[in-house]
């Protein structure tokens, strides 16, 4: 079994380069600064982005510092019910679901509190140093800004852990679905919209994901940083994570930690939620991958993608293992006015089953068999759902037999879900979170809890023309050859009409030539040991992937080849290629 999957995959930063390690050597850095400023004043801010443990700052910084004015931004925030009060319309009394949020992290603060904050900095003499969400805002102009950074992955652990509270309230003991939700719809959002503000103007980046060892590179290496990934190819780095259905196969060929239950989900091309790794020298630093798209969205995305899809990726790939494990849950994503109207976002979760790898006799469930009685599913549901009796899913849902290398397409409407045996390369839109649960196999969360189900959503999004033949003609074994030469073959995979992603599998075993026609690329390989990503003009350092391993061409690329490498060279192996259809 292949064990050459890189769980830590790096963009190579250049020599002249430097990062900063450990809490000594990133406040001798800023004392240095500060003590070249020949000024009375000196101002010295450090925006948090959610998820940053005040008391650990205040601890290393404080004392080094020695501010004769030290402010806290949470000082100047409006009180708790207040915020509670203009953040309900966007997160809801819903478990799960909220809205993206209109909000700006400006609506969470009291400015008379400000207006008499920069009052008494305007009096002071000597170093003044201002922390926390919100810190830049709390004054008109700084000596140095640092942005102390964080990945949405740690977060969810400290949220896990009830160590950090949502923005401005005092609410970390509360479970994580609801942490968690806050943080989606609100709290990632108005801090995102403020790191676009600020980004430029950042004299120095703080890597805060290893609490016990932070890395600081400056601003402009970290700008310069994020334009050389658009260079290149690069992949982003896979989160792993376990779960009632979770199977064994990515224990193996990722290379996990096998006396883990299970590992079910493998985000491995989620900007928003994945980190991207600067390499320095011996040092890593790690930032989110989604600060990439706010720099340079047109480079990364190209010029049509981004006026479609804004500072967001559109694109993901994820892996759903239920390789010794159990069915996925039966659901249904939104159409895209539902979740327009409902939720606030532009576009919905279309998306398709790539099968990597299936045990014998694997099934997916798709559709709905013809002539069903909807009112009779939905009731059988809710009977489910009270726990009465369970779902009788073969009754209502189509089932399909797949095999290695089947593409099954699921556009939005569709009821689906994955059976047990099967190795899943999810392709889908970015909007994962809204999937409508409707039968959850009775069983519970990892939590012990019951998983939340969706009946009141979905039967309002389910598309009841999707039956037996719509979806057998539309959504299963929709391969066509679209290209073929020597040593290779293109095939069209899909997706649907209705989704606006298009993917192509490569088959070859000499080299084959790509294009990013403008837009951003998403690969990953699905057969063979190892390829090669080369640029026909040496525009980038060659790039090796592994079997598994996915990754991003950024549209401003253009040319590129592929090629078997390693053990592969002289044998056929396989990628499978998104890209946003324009």
């Amino acid at each position: 079994m292949n064990t050459k999957f890189n769980k830590f995959p790096s963009v190579k930063m250049p020599e002249s380069f430097k990062c900063y390690s450990g809490w000594g050597n990133i406040c001798e850095q800023i004392t240095t600064d500060l003590n070249k400023i020949k000024k009375l004043k000196k101002v010295v801010v450090i925006e948090y982005y959610h998820g940053i443990n005040e008391k650990e700052f205040n601890k290393e910084f404080v004392p080094v510092l020695k501010p004769d004015l030290h402010i806290d931004a949470k000082n100047a925030l409006l009180p708790e019910k207040k915020i509670e009060e203009i953040v309900f319309p966007d997160v809801t009394d819903d478990r799960i679901f909220g809205f993206i949020t209109r909000l700006d992290l400006d609506h969470f603060f009291d400015w008379d509190k400000i207006n008499d904050i920069n009052e008494v900095i305007e009096e002071t003499k000597g170093v003044v140093l201002i922390t926390g969400i919100g810190a830049s805002i709390l004054c008109k102009e700084w000596d140095i800004l640092i942005y102390a950074d964080m990945a949405r992955w740690e977060i969810q652990n400290r949220m896990k852990s009830h160590e950090i509270n949502s923005i401005g309230l005092t609410n970390k003991k509360e479970e994580f679905s609801s942490l968690y939700k806050q943080g989606y719809f609100v709290d990632w959002r108005i801090c995102d919209k403020q790191k676009k503000k600020t980004m430029t103007e950042w004299d120095y980046v703080l890597d805060t994901n290893n609490r016990s060892n932070p890395k600081m590179i400056s601003g402009k290496t970290y700008l310069e940083g994020l334009s050389i990934s658009n260079k290149q190819p690069f992949s982003v780095v896979p989160f792993f994570e376990p779960g009632p259905w979770g199977g064994q196969w990515m224990k193996e060929v990722c290379n996990l930690d096998r006396s883990k239950e299970n590992y079910a989900w493998c985000f491995n091309c989620v900007p928003e939620e994945n980190s991207l790794l600067f390499q320095f020298g011996d040092i890593l630093f790690e930032t989110p991958s989604i600060n990439l798209v706010f720099y340079e969205p047109a480079q990364l995305l190209g010029e049509a993608v981004y006026s479609r899809f804004g500072d967001e990726f559109p694109i993901r790939f994820d892996f759903l293992d239920t390789m010794g494990g159990g069915n996925l849950s039966l659901q249904v994503h939104p159409l895209t006015e539902y979740i327009q109207e409902k939720f606030g976002l532009n576009y919905t979760q279309d998306e398709s089953y790539y099968m990597m790898d299936v045990e014998k006799d694997v099934h997916v469930y798709v559709g709905t068999k013809e002539n069903i009685n909807p009112d009779e599913l939905i009731s059988d549901l809710k009977i489910a759902e009270k726990g009465e009796k369970a779902f009788d899913a073969e009754k209502y849902i189509q089932t399909w037999p797949v095999k290695k290398h089947d593409h099954v397409l699921i556009p939005a409407g569709t009821i689906h879900c994955s059976g047990k045996g099967s190795m899943v390369l999810e392709i889908s839109a970015t909007p994962y979170i809204f999937t409508f649960k409707l039968w959850d196999w009775g069983r519970l969360g990892m939590d012990s809890k019951p998983r939340p189900i969706n009946i009141e959503h979905g039967e309002k999004v389910i598309d009841w023309s999707r039956t037996t033949s719509w979806t057998k003609n539309n959504l299963i074994d929709q391969v066509e050859i679209v290209g073929e030469g020597d040593g290779w073959m293109e095939e069209r995979t899909g997706l649907h009409e209705r989704e606006f992603i298009e993917t192509r599998r490569h088959w070859f075993s000499k080299i084959v030539k790509h294009h990013t026609n403008g837009g951003v690329n998403v690969i990953c390989l699905v057969e063979g040991d190892q390829a090669i990503v080369e640029s026909p003009d040496n525009n980038f350092e060659p790039f090796i992937v592994n079997y598994a391993e996915t990754f991003i061409v950024p549209a401003k690329i253009g040319a590129y080849t592929i090629s078997p490498y390693g053990n592969s060279v002289g044998k056929k192996i396989g990628t499978l290629k998104a890209y946003v259809r324009t």
